[in-house]
């Protein structure tokens, strides 16, 4: 029986191996619903029909002729720089095109602000907004012209918020203004249309909000490690009546595009450590939905129940929408759900609590690495006396193999009286046969969910540690930790005794080894808290041999 004991503990091992493993290459994974959301009543929501363009129509409102031209070009770009966002619009239609993060840089070594948003030969990755249905100001035959006075904005340092009006003349008595409204420190914008209508008619139209994204490589991974390199979920994100957090990879959206009704909710596109949403008013009844051009561009789409202006009256239309970082605190604050594009997986109940623990302990250590390792101290600790009766119950395993190579002996010809008498041992000696392995199955959640936390956590990316270790979320660049983690590994297996079986006796010690190589590609964030849970085991389980040796009980 105590080989069924280590076999269990070796699969157990190779187990967490194997999910390290996958997760790291599978880390895009597949189409994921998380946390469900109280049943919403019935709602009626508008109904979008495509065309040939990338622009929605509503689809009783497609045989529509009264609708403005719009037609033209581009004539100029309004630039807008906050303390967190340096943003470019086109007053050809209104779009942001262009969203920088200044507190965020490109790389390492660069000053230039990270770029989210942009247009360009290499990515093609901007921000949508219009209106659509009766008076629709965006069609098939072009987009609105807007003017605005000046083309540059600077939010000052005495101000908190500040307003950017692009004006839109859609008839001689029906005014429009698209307003942008920033406010300092957010990356949340309020989009809004303030529609003047001094006509005799009524003014009827709906609220688009999209992103349109090719299928350029995700710009906040950086590719160290070639085809051992991380590769981030990239695609669709959203929250409806039924789920407060889906996910939708590109290239699922063309044999399965998503349209559903919902309260409220949520749509983005979410990469490593960023994301861009469009928020629509929460008491509005919206249409989420996502189409694939035919030109291979990938487009998430809010439409939100028509606004009704009455004649000769003032009326308004909005939505927000965020382009940053993946700060999960800030955005809870937005939206039910949004909190969940930091993607710990199925494991996120554990995960939420231990990144709370490391934001608690680097406010106190001021240096996320040794953040790192006092988390790591902390969870090795509070699982101290569980692997302590691991090894305890190995120990008493150890004891019994005698008597139970004696009962295979009696019994060989018996399973079950072999069983029943090994049962009985059992009973009588006070032995958990699968005592070793429980403490190992239970700690494995949790080795994965810290796993998740380093590997999605924004305030990794380029935070420091000491010495050569610039840059958490990046490879070692002399791949000193992992060779220190693969040491630690081999160290760990030598306090252990090898397996009965030769095959298995070979196959941990190449364990290392593999384990090695590929942590040679891992970010150093991740492979020190390897290194350091591997180190503070081998203390672990020199104390607890010493124990089981004074007690009397074998070791080996």
């Amino acid at each position: 029986m105590i080989d069924i004991q280590r076999y269990l503990l070796i699969a157990a091992i190779a187990a967490l191996s194997f999910m390290l493993l996958i997760e790291w290459k599978n880390f895009e994974g597949p189409e994921t619903i998380i946390a469900s959301a109280p049943a919403a009543n019935k709602i009626v929501s508008p109904v979008t029909s495509s065309s040939d363009s990338d622009l929605p129509i509503l689809s009783q409102d497609a045989a529509s002729t009264s609708l403005p031209e719009t037609t033209g070009t581009s004539s100029g770009f309004v630039n807008v720089s906050t303390d967190v966002l340096n943003v470019k619009i086109d007053l050809h239609g209104g779009d942001i095109v262009y969203a920088g993060l200044p507190a965020y840089t490109a790389d390492l070594e660069s000053d230039e602000p990270f770029v989210i948003l942009e247009s360009n030969e290499t990515r093609d990755y901007i921000a949508q907004s219009g209106l659509i249905g009766q008076n629709a100001t965006d069609t098939a035959k072009g987009r609105p012209q807007f003017s605005s006075k000046i083309d540059t904005y600077e939010l000052a340092e005495s101000n908190d918020s500040i307003n950017i009006d692009l004006h839109y003349q859609y008839s001689d008595q029906i005014n429009i203004v698209k307003r942008f409204h920033f406010k300092r420190g957010e990356y949340l914008i309020k989009i809004e249309y303030l529609i003047d209508n001094q006509s005799d008619s009524v003014f009827q139209a709906s609220f688009f909000g999209q992103l349109k994204r090719g299928n350029s490589t995700d710009p906040s991974v950086d590719g160290e490690g070639g085809m051992f390199a991380m590769k981030p979920f990239m695609g669709v994100a959203y929250a409806d009546n039924e789920d407060k957090y889906s996910k939708l990879a590109f290239g699922k959206m063309k044999d399965k595009p998503l349209k559903t009704a919902v309260n409220g909710g949520w749509i983005g596109i979410i990469q490593h450590y960023f994301l861009s949403a469009w928020i629509p008013n929460a008491d509005s009844v919206n249409e989420l939905s996502t189409i694939v051009t035919k030109q291979g561009i990938n487009i998430a789409r809010v439409t939100s129940a028509a606004v009704t202006v009455p004649a000769n009256s003032q009326g308004s239309v909005a939505a927000s929408f965020y382009t940053g970082p993946k700060d999960q605190y800030r955005l809870q604050e937005i939206s039910p759900g949004l909190e969940l594009t930091v993607d710990y997986g199925f494991l996120w109940w554990i995960a939420q609590p231990l990144f709370w623990l490391l934001t608690k302990i680097h406010g106190v250590l001021g240096n996320w690495g040794f953040a790192i390792i006092g988390l790591t101290m902390l969870v090795k600790a509070a699982f101290f006396q569980l692997n302590a009766k691991a090894f305890t119950s190995m120990a008493n395993m150890r004891k019994v193999q005698p008597k139970l190579v004696e009962l295979k002996e009696r019994y060989a010809d018996d399973r079950q009286k072999q069983s029943q008498a090994m049962m009985e041992l059992y009973k009588t000696e006070k032995i958990n046969p699968l005592g070793g392995c429980l403490p190992m199955v239970v700690q494995m959640p949790v080795f994965m969910a810290l796993y998740w936390v380093l590997m999605e956590s924004i305030e990794l990316r380029h935070a420091p540690f000491i010495l050569w270790i610039q840059d958490l979320s990046a490879m070692d660049p002399y791949f000193i930790l992992p060779l220190i983690m693969g040491l630690s590994m081999f160290i760990q297996q030598r306090l252990n005794p090898p397996p009965p079986d030769p095959m298995q006796a070979k196959i941990m010690q190449w364990m290392p080894v593999v384990f090695t190589f590929f942590f040679l590609f891992f970010p150093a964030g991740l492979v020190l808290y390897w290194v350091v849970n591997n180190t503070l085991s081998i203390i672990q389980q020199y104390f607890i041999t010493k124990r089981i040796e004074k007690s009397g009980l074998p070791t080996r």
